[in-house]
């Protein structure tokens, strides 16, 4: 049976032999079939070579990848396309600023870009380096593009709106350009005054957006109102369930789950699992339930054998994922098993991978 390096996996083989962790515990069982999730899996835990059953051949370059650099793989090819949208937004803003209009055209061909590679995007384990709060709003921006992007097609919406909703995500804060910095960057809680000014972001950002002619009208309207309530408590207009785009309720999700999971100079980054569940307490009557739901479902689908490390640092491996309870699997530490869903003092700090 071949000794295949993983980086030569492909989708369909067979393991003929269980694979083991580094903490002893089994990744996959002898006889499962790969699929693409898998091997990235594979990657993460640095499991150099697997054995399958059969024969092996080495998988013919796609045209794409023979277009690629020798060395660069399309997990590095991310991480470059990543860090080429945050040196356009920022150059965009910046003109912007001066009065100048966005450049929407090159904006886009960007974004297509970066989310042609988003099988390397995770939304609980993606963590960019960020130099200093001015950074911040503009990873921000692309983080919430890229998530709102997922969810969108996570739930079902055309294939025509998953990059409008992308680019409602990544003006959804555009606004902030004319808020003042010292209260944008305020280490310390905001007076009413300095609180009033920071909601005016989103009208700022509206009037930006409404005479650009290359996004839709769902973009323009989600800088508008994606502080907005479905039980009418938001702002700027207090709009119910049914007044507020489609497009500023899935921006809304991206939004709060990045701002709250983020480390900020006045703020620890939360837990991805308190925070989900922090989402789910606030469908009821605050945010969309059925696109919560999805966003929930599909960002805690990971497999057993997913290295996390628990509040108090421990650190264990899913071995059961309970999907009435997404954000409370069962966690082997040390030979134990912790189940999430009663032991509730516990829960997952990161996902380690």
């Amino acid at each position: 049976m071949p000794i295949v390096n993983v980086s030569q996996l492909r989708s369909g083989e067979k393991l003929n032999q269980n694979v083991t962790t580094s903490l002893g515990g089994t990744l996959f069982f002898k006889g499962k079939q790969l699929v693409p999730r898998d091997i990235e899996v594979l990657k993460a835990f640095l499991i150099p070579a697997v054995t399958v059953e059969g024969k092996h051949e080495t998988p013919v370059k796609t045209e794409q990848q023979q277009l690629e650099p020798e060395g660069q793989d399309t997990g590095n090819l991310f991480y470059t396309e990543y860090d080429r949208m945050i040196a356009l937004l920022k150059k965009s803003v910046n003109t912007a600023n001066g009065g100048a209009g966005l450049p929407i055209l090159d904006i886009r061909q960007q974004m297509e870009s970066l989310v042609q590679l988003m099988d390397h995007y995770n939304i609980l384990t993606f963590l960019p380096k960020m130099n200093g709060s001015d950074d911040y709003v503009y990873h921000n921006s692309i983080l919430v593009a890229l998530t709102s992007y997922l969810l969108a097609r996570w739930h079902g919406f055309p294939n025509k709106d998953w990059m409008q909703i992308a680019l409602a995500g990544l003006f959804h804060d555009i606004g902030n350009i004319k808020v003042d910095a010292a209260i944008l960057n305020k280490p310390s809680k905001l007076t009413m005054e300095e609180l009033e000014e920071m909601k005016k972001h989103t009208v700022y950002g509206y009037n930006l957006l409404k005479n650009v002619p290359a996004i839709n009208e769902g973009v323009k309207l989600a800088a508008l109102q994606h502080h907005e309530k479905i039980d009418g408590t938001g702002y700027p207009l207090g709009l119910k369930d049914e007044k507020i785009h489609i497009y500023a309720k899935v921006v809304a999700i991206a939004d709060i789950f990045h701002a709250m999971t983020s480390q900020r100079a006045h703020k620890k980054a939360e837990s991805p699992y308190l925070v989900l569940e922090q989402l789910f307490a606030e469908s009821f009557g605050k945010l969309d339930p059925a696109l919560v739901q999805t966003f929930i479902q599909k960002v805690t689908q990971f497999g057993n054998g997913t290295v996390v490390r628990l509040n108090d640092n421990r650190i264990g491996e899913v071995v059961f994922s309970d999907r009435a309870h997404p954000t409370r699997p069962w966690v082997k530490v040390d030979g134990h098993i912790v189940n999430l869903t009663i032991d509730r003092q516990y829960y997952i700090q990161e996902v380690i991978q």
